[in-house]
């Protein structure tokens, strides 16, 4: 019984994985034809003190800028525990699983869906 609700958990997830990467490779086509240029990506420390460079760019998501779609259509989550070491030589993000939902199980407001926070990114500035 515990197995096959683990197999039905596994497979959701792999689903929602699915689809909410269609929408970032999506986006990153949409951003490209409109021209709209991606910026520099750093990485925010925990707390939101001090900020580390990274040799990524793309689109932020949110407007903490802690979750972002890299030019190669990965998504990243820009946040690291603080760092002598990256605040001097910078940090290498690793690519994450897409939510389908940003900032899920956060406090209320700050949660925030990917297809939304995606048409965001899109909109000029």
């Amino acid at each position: 019984m515990a197995h096959e609700l683990a197999a039905r958990l596994d497979a959701r997830r792999a689903a929602e994985s699915a689809a909410a990467r269609r929408m970032v490779e999506s986006f990153v086509e949409r951003a490209r034809e409109r021209g709209i240029a991606p910026a520099p990506l750093r990485v925010r420390a925990y707390g939101g003190r001090g900020s580390y460079r990274t040799p990524l760019h793309g689109w932020y998501l949110r407007a903490d800028r802690t979750a972002a779609v890299g030019e190669d259509g990965e998504f990243y989550v820009l946040t690291a525990p603080r760092s002598l070491r990256a605040r001097l030589a910078g940090t290498t993000p690793v690519p994450s699983d897409p939510p389908l939902v940003l900032g899920a199980g956060g406090r209320d407001g700050e949660s925030v869906d990917l297809d939304v926070a995606l048409e965001r990114a899109l909109r000029p500035s």
